[in-house]
């Protein structure tokens, strides 16, 4: 039988630092993909040359380490005194963050969409807008859903770097409580679970819709 000191308190703790771990994800991935979106569909219209500027910012946000991001949004925004707490900080960079990858993702599937269905529908009367939601969105979302589903399981787990904020989400509970009982291989056992558990509806809910759309194709 296991001996252990973990309480019934410390593992309440646990799952506020999932929640908060959850809150985080959930915010910066809605935020990075609507500005995903926009972005992707801008990058799309004008190509390459003229979304130069635009590519440049999110390479930008896609060359540099999350915990550098991170450290910096938290310094710029004390200078800036604008006395945003750790965990708006933490949501702003991290929706930049997912919206930087979300863009190509958008731009990629939207890229997909053979250029004579295009055509087709627009010889039908369709216009730049009815294109865009009838054809365009369907098609490219089948296509760009995998990768987004990847992104947002990478951002919940990059979401452990907030730590260095100060905010507890999850990762940050589970040290705190092997710092304080030092039972590492069981608390981080637990701490793994609870990832698992955040994630694998997720996979599958991806999985699933994937499977439902393919016999259309």
């Amino acid at each position: 039988m296991i001996e252990t000191a973990l309480t019934w308190g410390d593992l309440a703790f646990l799952a506020k630092g999932a929640g908060m771990t959850l809150a985080v994800t959930a915010i910066s991935v809605a935020a990075g993909t609507v500005l995903g979106v926009i972005c992707g569909v801008i990058r799309f219209q004008l190509g390459p040359y003229w979304s130069a500027p635009l590519t440049f910012v999110l390479d930008v946000f896609r060359s540099v380490p999350l915990l550098i991001q991170l450290v910096l949004g938290n310094a710029f925004q004390s200078i800036a005194k604008l006395g945003w707490p750790p965990f708006t900080t933490s949501c702003v960079v991290l929706s930049l963050y997912t919206a930087a990858y979300c863009t190509e993702i958008v731009r990629g599937g939207m890229s997909s969409v053979p250029v004579t269905t295009r055509r087709a529908a627009r010889s039908l009367g369709m216009t730049w807008w009815q294109d865009m939601r009838y054809i365009v969105a369907p098609l490219a979302t089948r296509v760009s859903l995998p990768a987004w589903i990847g992104l947002a399981l990478s951002v919940m787990k990059d979401s452990a770097l907030v730590l260095w904020l100060g905010l507890i989400e999850l990762l940050r509970a589970s040290q705190i409580l092997v710092t304080r009982l030092q039972e590492p291989l069981l608390i981080l056992m637990i701490c793994g679970a609870i990832y698992f558990i955040i994630s694998f509806p997720i996979a599958r809910l991806g999985g699933y819709l994937e499977k439902r759309w393919s016999p259309n194709d």
